[in-house]
């Protein structure tokens, strides 16, 4: 039967079985992203944000209200990805400071918690949109309140405040004409709605696992074990075993059995007595020895350890150790040296972008973009990296500059400046509009300007029917999304890309840029060029290296 009070202990067990139901459904609640581009990233920017809480939670040596309030905030709020993974921060941040000085949250405190959350999250959006995550959160907050005094069970109040939060989100299609038009939710309230769904579970009872796959998976593609060490360890199994025996072995027989298993391995202990003999032996092939055991009894107390695992992992931990204390040398070596006054940082993808924008000056790159956004704490890192009194940063892209913000509000010995780019032409724009003996103000307003002039079309293909703004759109189409949403259908990139041009000229209109990507053709790209340069001869036309992926080619008009 369920509490009517919630405590640390029972709350940190919600909190996990949540962030593990939002693993599970993380692709298929990007696949309700309204654009069919092949980077729909929702599900994956709102799992990132919670696993990074998750590690802190799981971090904890004691579970207090406090202690988990402090880790589920300050580990979302670093790991914030996307604009959906940075007001999902905003409302756990909300939550968990409405409850941190508490021992236990009852029906009044959950309806307090969710209204400072719908709060905070609203206050980070400078234009809240109806029909979205926040419309979702709004209403759970709503209905909190509204049962909030009612004499129902905990278990009942929750399971109504859910049931209600589900209903707002089947609403959403009514709020917003282009969720409706492509048949879905919205995809950020879906996510909440799954975090909350696989928290109420575990509060009703339902055994949930809460085992979470290592952070450094990847890390193990990157860092193998050399022949050398290999072959430095011979016998890769630990093994450990003890026999009950069937009957008391003599001298001679636990020699033998010593005997047998330094032939197949090495690191031998073996220790008998009347009824048992325990076993701890290196070999390659642990089955041998345990054959070998069951001839003298039954088995227990069994453990096979890989030893060559144990000693990448470790090799893994060393290396990110090094790589650590070489950053951190370096991030000193640069705060010794004096402070300049100005520095730049932009999100870039593709090896073409980040050759442009380090000759136009900007000191450090953050990998990212469209396909995989950089959370705050990535943010964090970069200007921790550049000694400057004044950096900008720019986010190239609308579902980053949340996140940007978020690093800036976070920093106290530095003015941070984003200029709010979405996309990779508006920062080489700014960048050029950029003047060395402008003051912060001038050059902030300048660049912000100088960006807002670029208009961009990028051209991807579709991967699913939909229709937006009553355009049909069929799987495989190669599609350009510009600034206000989808430009131009067509069959070839050359058809679409054309049609991108013309939607962006305007009687002012005097530079061309075409940024062809890693899977656009050089040669391609360039005739392209020389269609653009005889269709509108008096603008200049560039073609340029972008080398992104997912997007053909990226144009910008100004």
């Amino acid at each position: 039967m369920s509490a009517n009070t919630i405590d640390a202990a029972l709350l940190s067990k919600m909190f996990l079985a949540g962030a593990k139901k939002l693993e599970a459904k993380k692709e298929w609640i990007n696949e309700l992203n309204v654009f069919p581009v092949p980077d729909g990233d929702t599900g994956t920017n709102m799992t990132m944000t919670i696993m990074s809480a998750v590690k802190e939670v799981n971090n904890l040596s004691e579970i207090s209200m406090t202690t988990l309030a402090k880790a589920i905030s300050s580990g979302s709020l670093r790991g914030a990805r996307g604009n959906s993974g940075v007001i999902l921060s905003q409302l756990l941040r909300g939550f968990t400071k409405s409850i941190r000085q508490t021992d236990e949250v009852d029906a009044p405190a959950v309806s307090e918690a969710f209204v400072k959350a719908t709060e905070t999250a609203y206050k980070a959006v400078m234009k809240p949109k109806e029909g979205t995550i926040l419309t979702v959160a709004k209403g759970l907050a709503d209905k909190a309140v509204e049962l909030a005094e009612e004499e129902l069970s905990l278990e009942e109040y929750l399971r109504q405040v859910l049931s209600h939060g589900e209903y707002v989100l089947s609403q959403t299609p009514e709020m917003l004409p282009v969720l409706k038009e492509a048949g879905v939710v919205d995809s950020g309230g879906q996510g909440l709605i799954t975090v909350l769904q696989g928290a109420f579970e575990v509060f009703c009872g339902k055994e949930v696992e809460l085992d979470f796959e290592p952070e450094n998976k990847e890390a193990s593609e990157f860092v193998k074990i050399s022949k050398e060490t290999e072959e430095e360890i011979k016998f890769g199994y630990c093994t450990e075993f003890i026999v009950v025996l069937d009957q008391p072995i003599n001298e001679e027989q636990e020699e033998g059995f010593k005997e047998y298993l330094l032939s197949i391995g090495d690191s031998l202990v073996v220790v008998a007595d009347d009824e048992i003999v325990k076993v701890h032996v290196h070999t390659n092939d642990p089955g041998l020895a345990i054959q070998k055991g069951l001839t003298f009894g039954s088995l227990t107390r069994m453990k096979i350890d890989n030893m060559r695992e144990e000693h990448q992992e470790r090799v893994i931990k060393d290396a990110e150790k090094l790589a650590a204390q070489q950053a951190a040398e370096k991030t000193a070596e640069k705060k010794a040296e004096p402070a300049k006054e100005t520095g730049f940082i932009s999100v870039s993808v593709g090896d073409g972008f980040a050759e442009i924008f380090k000759g136009l000056n900007v000191d450090y790159l953050i990998e990212g973009g469209q396909t995989m956004n950089p959370s705050t704490e990535d943010m964090l890192n970069a200007i921790e990296q550049v000694n400057a009194k004044t950096i900008f940063i720019f986010p190239n892209n609308k579902n980053i500059i949340l996140a940007a913000n978020q690093a800036r509000d976070l920093v106290e010995d530095k003015n941070i400046v984003v200029i709010p780019t979405t996309t990779a032409p508006q920062c080489v724009a700014a960048m050029i509009g950029y003047d060395p003996e402008g003051s912060v103000e001038e050059n902030t307003e300048a660049m912000t300007e100088a960006a807002s002039a670029v208009a961009t079309g990028s051209i991807t293909y579709a991967v699913r029917d939909t229709c937006i703004d009553e355009i049909e759109i069929h799987k495989g189409d190669i599609m350009a999304v510009g600034d206000q949403g989808i430009i131009g259908v067509g069959k070839s990139i050359q058809e679409v890309a054309e049609k991108t041009v013309q939607s962006m000229m305007t009687e002012d209109s005097s530079l061309i840029s075409i940024y062809y990507g890693e899977e656009f053709a050089e040669e391609d790209a360039e005739a392209f060029g020389d269609v653009i340069t005889e269709k509108y001869p008096d603008c200049d036309v560039e073609v340029n290296y972008g080398g992104q992926p997912i997007y053909y080619c990226i144009i910008s008009v100004e």
